[in-house]
This record gives structure tokens, C-alpha cells and sequence, in this order.
């Protein structure tokens, strides 16, 4: 997968047309899919994808990058998956197989109508056109078994850090629990010890004032 730009390859009215397409999907994204702008590289076009309700994918959020070949529009540009997924239309190294980016493409059809087919893939995936043929099979022949490998892959490759009531606390299991709240835990792991000193120490002191109170009646 070329992370090269191919800005100088293409026409100014492909430029043009392309930022336009970007901005709107910025402005005003599909449901469940959030596009981020590269100001560098226009030809960068990466996006998250939720997983829809109702599918081993819910809950997941799923990076997905569109490569522009040096014919486009003419010809369709290549789809990735940059999460791990199990998914028989994406292959093990995130290329997604979708007739929409092969046989069905049509230079008209612009971002968000890629973007929207690769979110349906997720809904409705097609064994016929399998690139993970394990996920295929399974899928035809054991749903079961698919749906809980394919929720397995989700919940360890593409869940987002899972946050506590408070906001602060973060999923144990998560492997950037230590990196992404450096300098906020440890404060505030500190005032709360220091409180719970503070109201075991006024616990503490009622106790010997009301042993006081009970020494002076005895005397």
C-alpha cells in the first residue's frame, strides 16, 4: 500500500473537484462515518467507520484509507481497511474487494458513495467475492462461528478506549491506559488518597473526643 502523494498526477478540475467532495463530507458526514482532511495531501482520504448495530461489527470503530490511482476518476481508486477486521470482502493486508471499486465503478460516483458501499459491506458482507477466504467459508457454512470471531477481531483491534463515569478512568485492558493519561491520573490519584487520609484522620479525632467526653463523666 503506497502512502505516496499523487497530488502531481492529477488534473486541477480533479483537485478542485475532490476538495469540494472532501469538505462537504467534513461539513455534513453520512451517518455512522466521520472523514478527516489531510490540508497536505488531498489524495489522503481516510475515514472511521462505525460498526452498524445488529452486527458482529457494532461497537467497533474502523479506520479506513482510499487510495487514488494515477487514472482517476476514470478509474476506481483502492480501498483499505487500516484495522484489523474479520471480514471475508477485506483481505490480510485490509484491502477491501467491493464491485463498486472493481467492475462497477463509474467516475461520477464520488467519495461519500464509496464510503457508504464500504459501511453496507459491513452490513451485508458477499462470500462470493471473498479475499479472506476463512471468513467466507465460515460465514456460509458456520455463522456462528463467523460472528464470534468477527466480534472477537472488533473488540481487540478496534474498540476505542473504554471510559469510566468520570471520564478519567480507563479500560485496564487498554494498552495506552498509561500514555494517554499521564500527568492527569497521578493528581488525582493523589487527592483522593489525600482525602481519605484526611477523613480517616477527622474520624479518628471524633473518636478520641468522644473517649474524652466519656473519661470526664466517669470522673
Amino acid at each position: 500500500m503506497s502512502n505516496n502523494s499523487n497530488v502531481e498526477n492529477l488534473s486541477p478540475q480533479v483537485i478542485r473537484q475532490l476538495s469540494k467532495e472532501m469538505s462537504e463530507l467534513v461539513s455534513s458526514p453520512p451517518e455512522g462515518i466521520k472523514v478527516f482532511l489531510n490540508d497536505e495531501d488531498i489524495t489522503d482520504i481516510q475515514a472511521v467507520i462505525e460498526g452498524p448495530a445488529g452486527t458482529p461489527y457494532a461497537g467497533g470503530s474502523f479506520r479506513v484509507k482510499l487510495v487514488l490511482g494515477k487514472d482517476f476518476p476514470t478509474g476506481p481508486p483502492k480501498g483499505y481497511f487500516m484495522t484489523k477486521i474479520f471480514h471475508p470482502n477485506v483481505a490480510k493486508n485490509g484491502e477491501i474487494c467491493v464491485n463498486t471499486l472493481k467492475k462497477d465503478w463509474k467516475s461520477e460516483l464520488g467519495l461519500k458513495h464509496i464510503l457508504l458501499t464500504v459501511k453496507c459491506l459491513l452490513i451485508v458482507p458477499n462470500p462470493e467475492s471473498a479475499l479472506n477466504e476463512e471468513a467466507g467459508k465460515l460465514l456460509l457454512e458456520r455463522y456462528d462461528d463467523y460472528c464470534q470471531r468477527a466480534k472477537m477481531m472488533t473488540e481487540i483491534h478496534a474498540h476505542p478506549p473504554k471510559f469510566a463515569k468520570e471520564g478519567l478512568e480507563m479500560n485496564p485492558t487498554s494498552s495506552s491506559v498509561g500514555t494517554i493519561f499521564k500527568g492527569v491520573e497521578g493528581p488525582l490519584a493523589k487527592k483522593h488518597a489525600t482525602e481519605k487520609s484526611k477523613t480517616l484522620s477527622d474520624k479518628k479525632n471524633l473518636k478520641l473526643m468522644k473517649d474524652k467526653k466519656r473519661t470526664l463523666k466517669r470522673l
